[in-house]
Order: C-alpha cells, then sequence, then structure tokens
C-alpha cells in the first residue's frame, strides 16, 4: 500500500488536535463548513483525496486500502477525530476499518429511521451514486433501519444529480440545473408516486438542497451529515479555528481546478498537495 507523502508538518500551519475530515470530491466540504459552525474555534483537518475519485466506483478491496492508507496518514495530525465524509465507504467498509488507528472514527450512513418516521406514513427515497445504491450493504442497512417498513424504502440512483455538483453546474449554470433537477424529481415521482421523503445520501446532494426544495416543496429532505456531526461535537477541542487544506491530485483532476471550484463557492483556503 502506498504511502501518503506531503510537506512536513513543520511548514504547514499549526493545528491543535483537529477534527480530521475527508473524501475524494468537493461535497465533503459541507462537513467542514457545519463544524465550523457549530465549533467556532475547532482546529478541521481537510483532506479531499482527488487522485482516488470517485470513491463510489471502487470495489471493497481498493476502498479498504485506500481509507487503511488515509488514515493512517491523517492519524500524523493527531487528531481528536475523522469523519469518513462520503456515504459509499461509510456504508461499505467503515466498519472494518474501526481501530484501525487510535481515533474515533465516524462516518456518514442514510438516516432511513428518521426518514420513515417523519415522512407522514409515505415512502422513503434514499438517493445517493449507483454503486453504493447497487451495494449489497446498503440494501442490508436498509433493511435493518426500516424494519418491518422495509417495502416503504427504495435505493435510487441520483449520480446524474451528483454530477451537477462535480462538474460545478450547480454554481454557474443554475437554470440547467433547476431544469435537470426538476426532470429527475419529476420521473421519481412517476415511478415512485408515494415517495414523501429524500435521505441526500452523497454528500454532493446537499448542495442542491434548493434547487430540490423548489421542485418538490412537499418532499421532506434528509442529511446523514448532520447526525455525523452530533457525534462528533463531544469529541471538539479548543483550538485557533484553523482550517488546513490538504489535496491530492492526478491527471484527471489538478489542485488548480479543486481551488477554482472552492472559489467558486466563495471559500477561501489555501490548499497543500499531498503525492499519492
Amino acid at each position: 500500500m502506498t504511502n501518503l507523502t506531503a510537506p512536513v508538518h513543520s511548514e504547514l500551519p499549526r493545528l491543535v488536535q483537529p477534527i480530521a475530515v475527508f473524501d475524494a470530491g468537493i461535497g465533503s466540504y459541507a462537513a467542514v463548513a457545519a463544524i465550523r459552525y457549530r465549533l467556532p474555534d475547532q482546529d478541521i483537518l481537510y483532506f479531499a483525496d482527488r487522485a482516488s475519485f470517485p470513491y463510489g466506483n471502487k470495489g471493497r478491496a481498493e476502498l479498504l486500502a485506500i481509507l487503511g492508507r488515509t488514515l493512517s496518514y491523517l492519524d500524523t495530525f493527531e487528531p481528536s477525530a475523522v469523519l469518513v465524509a462520503s456515504n459509499a465507504p461509510s456504508i461499505t467498509v467503515l466498519d472494518d476499518l474501526i481501530g484501525e488507528i487510535d481515533r474515533p472514527i465516524f462516518g456518514v450512513r442514510p438516516p432511513i429511521a428518521e426518514a420513515l418516521h417523519d415522512s407522514g406514513g409515505g415512502d422513503v427515497a434514499v438517493l445517493g451514486v449507483a454503486s453504493m445504491v447497487r451495494s449489497p450493504e446498503l440494501r442490508a442497512y436498509a433493511d435493518a433501519q426500516a424494519g418491518n417498513d422495509a417495502g416503504r424504502v427504495h435505493l435510487v440512483d441520483a449520480s446524474s444529480l451528483v454530477d451537477l455538483v462535480e462538474s460545478g453546474a450547480f454554481l454557474f449554470d443554475r437554470e440547467r440545473t433547476q431544469k435537470e433537477v426538476n426532470a429527475f424529481f419529476g420521473a421519481l415521482a412517476r415511478s415512485r408516486p408515494g415517495i414523501t421523503a429524500l435521505t441526500l445520501s452523497s454528500t454532493h446532494l446537499p448542495w442542491l438542497r434548493s434547487y430540490m426544495e423548489r421542485a418538490r416543496p412537499d418532499w421532506r429532505l434528509f442529511d446523514p451529515l448532520e447526525a455525523a456531526i452530533d457525534a462528533i461535537l463531544p469529541h471538539a477541542t479548543q483550538g485557533n479555528g484553523t482550517i488546513l487544506g490538504l489535496v491530492t491530485e492526478d491527471d484527471r483532476f489538478g489542485v488548480e481546478d479543486f481551488q477554482s471550484m472552492l472559489t467558486r463557492l466563495g471559500v477561501s483556503l489555501p490548499l497543500y498537495r499531498v503525492a499519492p
């Protein structure tokens, strides 16, 4: 397993027991923003593993290798907690990695039981990337969460919506984005007319929340990130409110492109390259 290498810690901004957040895409910055809002003095280590994008199309063995390598690297920063801010590995391999490092590790998982409880008796759609919604691990998780109501839970491929975020279209082509969200939700409503609630089970999807609310204001939206942040709060530490951004890159996804995406989000954050 190849190790990650980056500038020596002495060359980086100093962090005090940061909360480490990582994923392969831009969606995970929503977790950084949520932690910053709840814990303004908490130091945060934000690691975007662009060289491994997307996590969602990786096999189990590859995901285990990627996450194991990443956890070992992040552990060198002595974090107070680590958040795997990606639904697919959180569902499929995270349980196998608990104890990999001597830090608490959290993931993001669809809040299916909560959505069923608050759906008004309607059905729940779990929106995620194709590999996740087709995985036996998610079906088993959904069935366990739903119990006797498993028939009311539908796993829905929302990869086309994720692409709207990853491409940046949701920022610079709002008219097209709204049309595509409207069309997606229209097709979903026709195929599953009982739906009254959705779980946004890709960290990209909350960036489309305003588009979704315009498309279907009658559907309730549930963000898996909210429960994850609640679980992390007891591990907060007093820091300086510093956010350190680390990024891997490859021939497909350069650091400059990722920096541009953050800038379009209104995020000013210096990024440091990490060699995969």
